[in-house]
């Protein structure tokens, strides 16, 4: 019995879906106002200020109408890129087929930074890893490129060969 619990505790300890989010509602200003999203119904959100709309869901999870259902996929960065291009030329998300990964400031536009685990609003973006997504940022080392947590570690770059989180956006201005 002791065995079994102890298990189960270190499945609730180490597990990310066991893991629940934490806001600081009274030290830090909200960074991201829900009023601030246009709910398009369609599993995407238009953000009225930056005019760039947004996947609801990382890559590999579905929209339920209410949630997002499933597991996130990783990708390389380079299969990321290939996986948008083929999600694009397939017929795309929501009526849209041009559909790219964010640029760092893009991603990080939708941190909530009074939350952690994710820090992200959980309202909007439900089901968020908090973990490492992708950017298509790229750094002069052309062995990696930037990425953007939504645990607790921040902006950095990554080795391409690493597998991560992908959240789509369209609009506004690629590079």
């Amino acid at each position: 019995m002791k065995v079994r619990q102890f298990s189960f505790f270190l499945l609730l300890v180490s597990s990310p879906v066991w893991a629940e989010q934490i806001c600081d509602t009274h030290s830090y200003p909200m960074s991201m106002h829900v009023e601030q999203f246009t709910d398009n119904g369609d599993g995407t959100l238009t953000d009225t200020r930056s005019k760039l709309t947004w996947m609801r869901c990382s890559l590999g999870q579905v929209w339920s109408g209410t949630t997002c259902t499933g597991t996130p996929t990783t990708q390389t960065w380079e299969s990321a890129k290939v996986e948008t291009c083929k999600l694009n030329e397939q017929g795309g998300y929501a009526g849209h087929s041009d559909w790219r990964v964010p640029q760092i400031p893009e991603l990080a536009m939708i941190v909530e930074r009074q939350c952690s685990n994710p820090r992200t609003n959980l309202a909007l973006f439900p089901e968020t890893p908090a973990s490492y997504f992708w950017t298509a940022t790229e750094p002069a080392d052309p062995a990696n490129a930037y990425v953007l947590s939504f645990g607790s570690e921040g902006a950095k770059y990554k080795s391409r060969t690493e597998s991560l989180n992908v959240r789509l956006v369209r609009g506004g201005k690629s590079k």
